[in-house]
């Protein structure tokens, strides 16, 4: 009962972290991915544009959050239900758009902000649920791996 208590608060403790990091990579690798396409004409063709940003580091840098955001991601799956955990990255949405009005001068007109709200309300809730179903719940349905075939003893 205690080793169960014991994992249970250790596996939340990482989903917490994990999710942190999720959210910070997601929205540092999208302000990387626009500073990368600053100043790049409006009138350039998609290969030009790729030609333009293949040049910038920032360019560089978010590629490198998302291999790194990959790896974080298996990690947060291994210990959190996926239907819990890709609903809070959507805080990300909320971080991203601060900082886009803080970085780069972007509007915040009203029904952004309502909007913004809205997704932040939605990841408080979801929050507050718990990270992983019941053992039961996650057995049910045709997509659970099934472990290794047993073998037929035969006399």
């Amino acid at each position: 009962m205690e080793q169960a208590l014991h994992d249970h608060t250790h596996g939340r403790g990482k989903v917490i972290f994990g999710l942190t990091m999720a959210i910070a990579l997601c929205s540092i690798s999208q302000l990387c991915w626009k500073y990368a396409t600053t100043g790049v004409p409006a009138d350039s063709t998609a290969f030009h544009t790729l030609l333009i940003t293949f040049t910038r580091a920032s360019f560089w840098i978010a590629a490198g959050l998302y291999i790194w955001q990959f790896f974080n991601w298996m990690m947060v799956l291994k210990y959190a239900d996926l239907s819990f955990a890709q609903p809070i990255t959507a805080g990300s949405y909320v971080v991203v758009g601060v900082a886009s009005w803080l970085i780069f001068g972007e509007a915040l007109p009203p029904h952004r902000l309502v909007g913004t709200g809205l997704i932040l309300a939605g990841v408080i809730l979801i929050s507050q649920s718990a990270h992983r179903s019941a053992p039961h719940a996650r057995s049910i349905g045709v997509l659970v791996p099934a472990g290794p075939p047993e073998l037929e003893e035969h006399p």
